[in-house]
């Protein structure tokens, strides 16, 4: 397989763009047929090539789990397409709408149309699904999609290139270049929608230069997703599937669980007891293939920085293994971390973390973890162990964040039918099944009139008729 991704210029990106356009204001919205081939297409590049693009991922990174890939990437895509296609039809017919009773026998339609073009600025963490899964949605709701893969993923991005160009036109679904000067261009293209996947520091230029053409957009973005422990938890079960959720992809995940905010007097134990779980999982071993690898240098530099920042500021640590250890440092795996004894001001809760690294804070009273979360940018995952229901539904009610999983991490992303999406800092908009579809359509609204209806009676000279239409219209209204 050629490693490179093809040259992509400014010029063929503009071409390749109106062209794009062109195509979908001169056709009529593809019907249902269409868009379940090309769905069905986009299927078929994905199964035939699952085995290539677990490697080319794993190469990018210097090693990612298959296992990871399947289920986090291939076999949610493969989900999202069976259910996007079996129910497309119902979510492309017109919608009945109430209609008030003063405009009866009238009625009212909701017809949802293809915006146009949808941009796909993707992310490298999980490239494969956060690439596709958005495509589904835009392109089962009649657009023309086109994708900027990310320059820390070369070689997946040159293979999704090649297999998008063998399966579709180019006026249907293209895969541009990764080169430098490629993402800030493709940002400021005036597309009917953009989608971006990413840091909120790009999240907000991404914003701006949609904002000079007014485009819409849903950004994905991230933030410092909390995990409140309370008191009632089962704890070495949260251990356990934090623990999980947090050494998944080497916590390269936006929604990993960032920090864990523990009853004071349980912090040691729960510290103690997700390192046991880490280490069953993970072991101790740089050279496990169940544990994957730092996407790059500067990432994993990162990482030493915010924890050689909470040492130095009086943070204690449990680990394995040091990070600067030559066998972990030569894979780039980064051994899986927790602290204790963190505080507000360190650096590794000032920014979001991106990897193996878990603080656990204690707190005393019950709404102390409330407060903390409100006092900060919401997050795009909360999670809540314990049996409470009170207490649950109090962090329900008084907390805002993009979704939330009770008793376990991660898993609300998976829930087809509920979509997925962030709030404030964490994102704009949403996607995932049917909301995916509404996202990438104009659901435009239809008033039928029926030649029954008086509201010509409304037309001036208004005379005495008025006073007498106005009293009934009160009456209605």
């Amino acid at each position: 397989m050629d490693q490179s991704v093809h040259s992509f210029g400014r010029r063929a990106l503009d071409d390749s763009f109106h062209r794009m356009v062109e195509a979908s204001r001169q056709q009529p919205p593809p019907p249902l047929a269409t868009r379940l081939d090309r769905l069905a297409r986009l299927r078929a590049l994905i199964s035939d090539n699952e085995q290539r693009f677990a490697a080319a991922i794993s190469a990018d990174f210097g090693h990612r789990c298959a296992i990871e890939t399947l289920i986090a990437e291939t076999l949610f895509l493969l989900g999202e397409l069976k259910h996007t296609s079996k129910h497309l039809k119902n979510w492309m017919a017109p919608k009945s709408v109430s209609t008030q009773l003063q405009f009866w026998p009238a009625s009212n339609r909701l017809l949802p149309q293809p915006l146009g073009v949808v941009g796909i600025i993707a992310p490298w963490n999980y490239p494969l699904q956060l690439t596709l899964a958005p495509a589904i949605g835009a392109i089962a709701a009649g657009n023309l999609v086109m994708i900027k893969p990310s320059e820390l993923s070369p070689r997946f991005a040159a293979l999704l290139q090649e297999t998008v160009a063998a399966t579709f036109e180019p006026t249907e679904l293209l895969v541009t270049g990764i080169e430098d000067d490629i993402a800030p261009a493709f940002a400021a293209l005036p597309f009917d929608h953009l989608v971006f996947t990413g840091s909120t520091r790009v999240g907000r230029i991404v914003a701006e230069a949609a904002g000079r053409n007014l485009t819409p957009v849903t950004l994905e973005l991230g933030g410092k997703s909390p995990t409140i422990i309370d008191r009632s938890a089962d704890l070495d079960v949260a251990a356990q599937r934090i623990a999980y959720a947090k050494l998944m992809n080497a916590g390269q995940t936006c929604i990993a669980p960032d920090y864990a905010l523990v009853p004071r007097d349980k912090v040691q134990d729960f510290a103690a007891r997700v390192q046991r779980h880490m280490i069953a999982m993970f072991g101790e071993n740089p050279g496990n293939p169940d544990y994957t690898a730092i996407i790059a240098d500067k990432h994993y530099v990162r990482l030493e920085g915010l924890l050689a920042d909470a040492k130095a500021q009086g943070a204690s640590v449990l680990q394995s293994a040091t990070p600067d250890n030559a066998a972990w440092r030569s894979v780039r795996k980064f051994p899986p971390t927790v602290l204790t004894g963190v505080t507000p001001d360190m650096k590794i809760m000032q920014e979001e973390i991106f990897g193996p690294l878990l603080p656990v804070l204690g707190y005393d009273d019950p709404s102390e973890p409330i407060a903390f979360i409100n006092g900060r940018d919401r997050p795009l995952a909360l999670y809540w162990f314990g049996s409470n229901d009170a207490a649950r539904d109090e962090v329900l009610a008084r907390t805002v964040s993009g979704g939330v999983t009770i008793n376990d991490c991660l898993v609300h992303f998976a829930q087809i039918n509920q979509p997925m999406g962030g709030v404030g800092a964490s994102g704009i908009g949403a996607y995932h099944g049917q909301w995916g579809f509404d996202t990438f359509s104009h659901l435009k609204p239809v008033f039928y009139r029926s030649p029954y209806n008086r509201l010509a009676d409304l037309y001036p000279p208004y005379g005495a008729k008025i006073a007498r239409l106005a009293k009934l219209l009160r009456l209605l209204s």
